[in-house]
C-alpha cells in the first residue's frame, strides 16, 4: 500500500506536532515495512532529522507551486496525490488538503486539540476562522478521524462536528530514548554541558500563557520552595513575564532555551520531579516523557492529563496556587508517595509502548479499506 503524510511539521516543527509526526513515521516504517511511504514537504530542506528508511520518499512542490508552498500544501498537492497513486493520505496535524474529497484515496486526519476554540482570546479572529474551517473540513472529509485522547475525541464532536462512529482514539507515544536509563557519565556530561542545578523541579514545553507557569511559580512561592524551577523551552515574549513573577515570589527560576531534544532524557532523569500545570492539553507528551523517565509527576486535573499520567502522577487544580503548593510539597517531600509514583510509572509507561501505539495505528489504517 502507498501511504502519504502531510509532513510539514515533521520537517519544520520542533515542538509537539513535529515530534508526533516524526515519531509516527518512525513507528509505521518499523512495524509495517510492507508499505511504501511518501512525505509531502511544502518547503525544501528543514533542519530536523527524520526517521528515514528505504520505504520513505520525500515529495516536494514542483513548477509554479514552489513559489507558493503553503497553497500547495492546502490545495495543489491534491494533483500529486492523484498522479502518484496514493492509496491512503494521513493529515498529521488537523487538516486535509481542500479538494481531496473528490479523490478515491482513503483519508485519515489526526486531531490534536481544540485549544483555539476553548481559549479564543489567545488567538486572532483570522487564525480561529481559518483553523476552524480546516478542522471541520478534515473531520467531514476523512474516512477516519484519529483523536489523540478521549478529551480530544469529545472536542472533535463538540467543536468540529465529527461523526462519533468514525473517531478512533489512538494515543501518542514518546521517543524510545526516554525509556533508556542513561549512565552516570552521560548524565554528568549533560549536567555540565547545560550548567544544570544539582536538584530541580522540571517543566518542559512551550513558554506561553496556557501552560500556566504563573500559578506554578506562585505555588512555589507559597510553599517557600528553595528548589529551582528548571524551565526548558524555546524563548518567547512570555519569558520576561515569568522572570519578573519569579523574582517577586522569591522563586529560583532557571531557563534553558538551547537544549536539543536528544538531550531531553538526561534532563528528565536528573530532575527531582516534573510539573505541568496547563489549563488544557490534547495529550501532554511531556507528562508521558516524565513517566517513562520514572520521576514523580504533578499534573493539572483538567483536560486529559489523567489519561497520560494515570496512577504515576498526582493532580492539582491549575487555577489554585494553594492547591498546587500543597501537592508540590507532597510530591517533593513525601518519600512514600514518591516511591509509589515511581513504582506506578512502570505499568503506566507500558500502556504507551511503540508496539501498542503502532498496532493501534496500523489497525486503524486497515479499517479504512
Amino acid at each position: 500500500m502507498l501511504i502519504a503524510f502531510d509532513a510539514k511539521r515533521a520537517y519544520h516543527n520542533r515542538r509537539g506536532l513535529g515530534n508526533y509526526s516524526r515519531d509516527l513515521v518512525r513507528l509505521v516504517t518499523n512495524y509495517a515495512p510492507d508499505n511504501e511511504y511518501l512525505l509531502f514537504n511544502p518547503r525544501e530542506s528543514g533542519s530536523l532529522t527524520l526517521p528515514y528508511s528505504d520505504l520513505v520518499s520525500e515529495v516536494l512542490p514542483s513548477s509554479v507551486w514552489r513559489l507558493a508552498p503553503s497553497l500547495w500544501r492546502s490545495f495543489g498537492c491534491v494533483d500529486d496525490i492523484r498522479r502518484l497513486g496514493v492509496e491512503l493520505y494521513h493529515g498529521l496535524s488537523g487538516e486535509l488538503p481542500f479538494g481531496i474529497h473528490r479523490l478515491p484515496v482513503k483519508k485519515i486526519v489526526t486531531i490534536h486539540d481544540a485549544i483555539f476554540m476553548r481559549y479564543p482570546d489567545n488567538y486572532s479572529a483570522c487564525y480561529r476562522h481559518l483553523f476552524l474551517r480546516k478542522c471541520r473540513y478534515a473531520c467531514r472529509t476523512a474516512d477516519i478521524v484519529i483523536a489523540i485522547s478521549e478529551q480530544t475525541r469529545r472536542d472533535c464532536i463538540d467543536y468540529f462536528g465529527a461523526a462519533p462512529e468514525k473517531i478512533r482514539v489512538v494515543y501518542q507515544g514518546c521517543n524510545a530514548r526516554f525509556r533508556q536509563q542513561l549512565s552516570r557519565d552521560e548524565l554528568s556530561a549533560c549536567r555540565q554541558r547545560y550548567s544544570l542545578p544539582e536538584h530541580y523541579l522540571l517543566y518542559v514545553g512551550a513558554i506561553e500563557a496556557n501552560k500556566n507557569l504563573d500559578n506554578l511559580i506562585r505555588a512555589m512561592g507559597i510553599a517557600r520552595l528553595q528548589l529551582p524551577l528548571l524551565v526548558v523551552g524555546h524563548h518567547s515574549k512570555y519569558v520576561g513575564h515569568i522572570t519578573t513573577l519569579a523574582r517577586q515570589e522569591g522563586v529560583h527560576l532557571e531557563l534553558r532555551h538551547d537544549i536539543p531534544f536528544a538531550d531531553f532524557p538526561a534532563v528528565y532523569q536528573q530532575a527531582d520531579a516534573f510539573a505541568l500545570m496547563s489549563f488544557f492539553e490534547g495529550f501532554g507528551i511531556p507528562v508521558l516523557e516524565a513517566v517513562c523517565s520514572h520521576i514523580p509527576v504533578l499534573a493539572s486535573n483538567s483536560s486529559c492529563l489523567d489519561e497520560t499520567g494515570g496512577d504515576a502522577a498526582i493532580y492539582a487544580d491549575p487555577a489554585s496556587p494553594e492547591d498546587i503548593a500543597r501537592q508540590l510539597q507532597r510530591l517533593l517531600y513525601d518519600n512514600e508517595l514518591r516511591a509509589q509514583l515511581i513504582a506506578n510509572s512502570y505499568p503506566q509507561a507500558e500502556r504507551f509502548t511503540d508496539l501498542k501505539i503502532a498496532t493501534n495505528l496500523i489497525n486503524t489504517y486497515k479499517q479504512c479499506f
